[in-house]
């Protein structure tokens, strides 16, 4: 017989490596034939409902490691809240239209120009529904578990009729209107642009000083007086209507080496450095309101005649002294601040600049050069009349197309708008009952809706939901209740192509007429909704369309750009549709960046790709990846990050599997004990296990996961492997099978097992699952379960104080072992013979623990002296406490491997300590007949 057939080794067929990229896609196969999600759903039917609204993604390629973050984070927390008493379902969705999908279409050759919208819009659908697919399988091959089978697509008849009717419900209340203002306008992709589309980077651009002659000085300025203005955008200079200056500041006219200007008393010794004046004189000092109707001529009049034009000054108080001349050139077709004050002082709201960015006829001598090419010939117009006092160039940072990444204007365009201004005061209410994570968010989102201008929400594009808006004989726009709901309907049964595909009159319902068409001839509106608007209503056309979905929704979760985005239209639509927040909290993420802390690009070759992650290493790499990482700040992803989770990830899977191994001999409803029978350092452990539920529940309710992750791992790697598991050894391979102090510690084992497979299954889904296949438990699933609520026992508080002082001696004497070996006195710790000189304190805390301190501390030999008083003077002295180490005295027990004085104490069993012999007689007699081979030599 062979002495290690006498030990309780730890049997498990549950497999040392995951092998996570085959084994996930074939757990995942179960899952779908057995229909888990489904069953969690009808399992939790009656419970409390927690709602987590999907955020659509674009459908436009393979999904990044920004969608994994953000689809695993939400994967979590309903996981955990289906796990925790609620009925969580999770229906995914998608964003398909928009201007990408056209761009993408026009790189593989489609030429929009040759087919009908129609046809374009079809190829468009195509591509979008192939995306869709494309995504929804990356997504799932990261573990999540959703309504795969029934998501959200904004392409959907039902999405589009949704949508069209929050539109009218919107145009009823008087928040739609029709308006010619500058807007974002990109010449790159020939349409409007919302502020959400709008990113900022550096470009270099001309800086100008440009002189007006005054026309009518009222008495107050000489007509031999220049008015000067600065600005960065020569080319806007031939849409000028007028100066504009702050009425609270005061100007100076000086005369300049011979010649008069006014420019703003504050910035004089700055434009006079600027412009090189060698001899200035103060002639007089003028506040701004004074010099408010005074006119000037436009200074390209000498340049072309169609220029010459009186224009006036205007009081503007948005003016600063920040940069320029302290009066400001005013184009109210080409910005915000000047159409405002354009249309108070009633000036031509002009635009010079067509759809392309072209210059146009209202700008001759330019016409047909795209206004970046027109600013050189402007200035060079303006220096031969003699208006040019200054040119130069700065680098400064300008708004962009997100997606085409070219450079955006202001130009003014006849749009639909949705009022912000009309209910933002509401809007900003609903704001007030919402919670954020973090809570800079709430901040930032009420200061956006508190200085948001009216919503631009017309597009020039052909792939989206068109505008529900026909228009009479006249021009009048009709947008009813009637035609809405027929057009909803019509949008529902067919979807949104017939808009396209049928003329006005077959789209209005039957009989319909107006007043303003006596002849009954109608036109329909040709643009489409900002895509803000599409995902916008995702609360009316999933949250109240779906009866087991609720509106308001308690959760959003997405990226930091959404506060400007998703957040931002939803907010404003459910606010005006339905009077509330779409949502009751907000968590936003950070961005993922490479390891130097830049965007992640497949330009710059800087990409990880979740894809490629799962092939090599399986995808709950990637979710303990997202487990361990703050995602509320911007986040890093480098190989290395991924090497590290594969690490942790080992270490968890090898510490289940021992559990797994030694307790494969016990049955816990007849091996089991209760807490109260437990030996102390059991019921500890019971403690430190609830304690680890306790603050993982916690974290998981705050949507931490980091501390949840963080307190699994460190109860594992601290709690279990370097303490308990570490002594338990001597316990559970050792003693008889069924010893009272091995069954309390696989009872022990089994509780941490159960527990810690239920807490990391939002994480780790994939694991638990095969964990679970190799425990007896009644549910096949462990994503059928529920996590263990906390349970508190009456004397938690004394263990964790009495095991927290042991703990503090435990690590005195392994700092005594370790000098010891380092002067090789033992090797391996059960080699050592250890003698502790306690204070009062420590040696009553040793008593009352009631535990063998040998065991615990895995040494052969331990004695506790009377006294710190006694410890010889070559002891290790610490603060309560002094340690000797020897090395203990006798031989080592080839079963027990402790270095024993009673080896052959047994005669019937010479080779094994007083222990060990025991043990064998009891439960293996045979052994005293055949006898035990020799161990064989290493």
């Amino acid at each position: 017989m062979r002495i290690k057939d006498t030990l309780n080794m730890g049997k498990t067929k549950f497999p040392m490596r995951g092998n996570l990229p085959v084994k996930e896609v074939e757990r995942q196969k179960l899952w779908r034939e057995n229909h888990v999600y489904e069953q969690r759903q009808k399992l939790n039917e009656g419970k409390p409902t927690f709602v987590l609204h999907d955020g659509p993604p674009f459908a436009n390629g393979n999904i990044h490691m920004g969608h994994a973050m953000n689809k695993i984070s939400k994967d979590i927390i309903v996981r955990y809240k289906s796990m925790t008493g609620y009925r969580a379902p999770y229906v995914p969705g998608w964003d398909t239209h928009g201007l990408p999908i056209e761009q993408q279409l026009a790189k593989k050759g489609v030429n929009r120009k040759k087919m009908s919208i129609v046809e374009f819009r079809k190829l468009c659908y195509d591509f979008a529904k192939k995306e869709v697919e494309k995504q929804r399988k990356d997504f799932m091959r990261l573990g999540v578990s959703a309504e795969w089978d029934n998501p959200y697509i904004t392409y959907q008849p039902e999405y589009e009729a949704a949508e069209v009717r929050v539109f009218g419900k919107m145009a009823e209340k008087g928040y739609i209107y029709k308006g010619k203002k500058p807007v974002y306008w990109s010449p790159s992709s020939e349409s409007t642009l919302a502020e959400a589309e709008i990113e900022y980077h550096d470009i270099k651009s001309p800086t100008i000083y440009v002189a007006f002659d005054v026309v009518d000085g009222k008495d107050l300025l000489d007509t031999d007086t220049k008015f000067i203005i600065w600005t960065t955008t020569p080319w806007t200079i031939p849409a000028n209507e007028g100066i504009a200056v702050n009425p609270k500041f005061d100007y100076v006219q000086v005369e300049a080496d011979g010649q008069k200007y006014v420019v703003a008393a504050e910035l004089l010794d700055k434009v006079k450095n600027d412009i090189g004046w060698q001899d200035v004189q103060v002639l007089k000092t003028i506040k701004g309101r004074d010099l408010e109707n005074l006119t000037a001529r436009h200074p390209l009049a000498k340049f072309n005649k169609a220029y010459d034009r009186v224009v006036p000054v205007m009081l503007g108080n948005y003016v600063t002294l920040d940069t320029g001349t302290g009066l400001v050139h005013i184009a109210p077709g080409h910005g915000e601040d000047d159409y405002n004050v354009g249309v108070k002082y009633h000036r031509p709201i002009l635009s010079v600049v067509d759809a392309k960015g072209l210059m146009t006829d209202d700008a001759p001598g330019f016409t047909g050069q795209f206004y970046d090419k027109a600013n050189p010939m402007v200035t060079d117009a303006l220096k031969q009349t003699g208006a040019l006092l200054k040119l130069d160039f700065f680098t400064h940072s300008y708004p962009h197309d997100w997606r085409t990444k070219k450079p955006v204007i202001y130009r003014a365009t006849t749009q639909w708008f949705a009022s912000v201004e009309a209910f933002r005061d509401q809007i900003l209410q609903a704001i007030d009952g919402v919670q954020f994570k973090p809570d800079w968010g709430q901040t930032r989102l009420y200061n956006m809706i508190k200085d948001r201008n009216d919503w631009v929400i017309s597009r020039q594009r052909a792939w989206g939901v068109p505008l529900p808006i026909f228009y009479a004989e006249d021009g009048t726009a009709i947008i009813t209740p009637e035609t809405i709901d027929h057009v909803a309907n019509l949008f529902a049964k067919y979807g949104s192509n017939v808009w396209f595909e049928r003329e006005a009159k077959d789209l209005l319902p039957d009989g319909f007429h107006s007043e303003h068409s006596p002849n009954g001839h109608f036109t329909k509106e040709k643009d489409i909704m900002d895509v803000w608007f599409d995902s916008g209503s995702s609360h009316q056309a999933v949250l109240a369309a779906r009866p087991y979905l609720t509106y308001p929704a308690d959760l959003y979760l997405e990226g930091s750009d959404q506060y400007r985005g998703w957040f931002n239209s939803s907010l404003i639509t459910s606010v005006a549709v339905g009077g509330i927040a779409p949502y009751k909290q907000i968590v936003s993420q950070g961005f993922t960046l490479d390891g130097k802390g830049r965007k992640m690009s497949k330009s710059l070759g800087n990409t990880i790709s979740p894809n490629d992650i799962e092939k090599q290493m399986g995808a709950e790499i990637i979710r303990i990846w997202v487990a361990n990482v703050d995602t509320s700040a911007d986040v890093r992803v480098t190989q290395e990050s991924f090497r590290q989770a594969s690490e942790s990830y080992r270490k968890i899977r090898n510490t289940m599997r021992y559990l797994l191994s030694n307790v494969s001999d016990f049955d816990p409803k007849q091996d089991g004990y209760a807490y109260a029978d437990l030996n102390s350092v059991d019921r500890y452990m019971e403690v430190r296990l609830n304690q680890v539920l306790a603050k993982a529940r916690a974290a998981y309710e705050a949507y931490d996961f980091q501390t949840v992750y963080k307190t699994i791992s460190n109860f594992i790697t601290n709690d279990l492997s370097s303490f308990y598991l570490d002594f338990a050894k001597d316990v559970i391979y050792i003693d008889s099978k069924n010893d009272p102090n091995r069954r309390k510690m696989q009872t022990v084992f089994y509780d941490c097992l159960i527990t810690l497979t239920k807490l990391l299954t939002p994480i780790l889904p994939h694991t638990t699952e095969e964990i679970w296949g190799y425990m007896d438990e009644p549910e096949e699933f462990v994503q059928l379960t529920d996590i263990p609520e906390v349970q508190h026992h009456e004397d938690e508080d004394d263990l964790l104080s009495a095991w927290s002082d042991f703990m503090n001696v435990r690590t005195d004497v392994q700092k005594a072992l370790e000098t010891a070996r380092d002067q090789k006195i033992i090797g391996k710790s059960l080699e050592a013979a250890v003698t502790i000189y306690p204070t009062e304190p420590v040696k009553a805390l040793l008593t009352s623990l009631n535990a063998d301190i040998m065991q615990l501390l895995i040494v052969s030999k331990l004695t506790i002296a009377d006294s710190m008083d006694a410890a010889p003077a070559d002891a290790l002295q610490f603060g309560d406490l002094a340690v000797s180490v020897a090395h203990a005295p006798g031989e080592v027990c080839p079963r027990c491997r402790m270095t024993r004085t009673d080896i052959g104490a047994d005669p019937k069993l010479p080779m094994l300590c007083g222990r060990c012999a025991a043990i064998i007689e009891a439960d293996y007699p045979e052994a005293l007949t055949e006898g035990f081979e020799a161990p064989k030599k290493k």
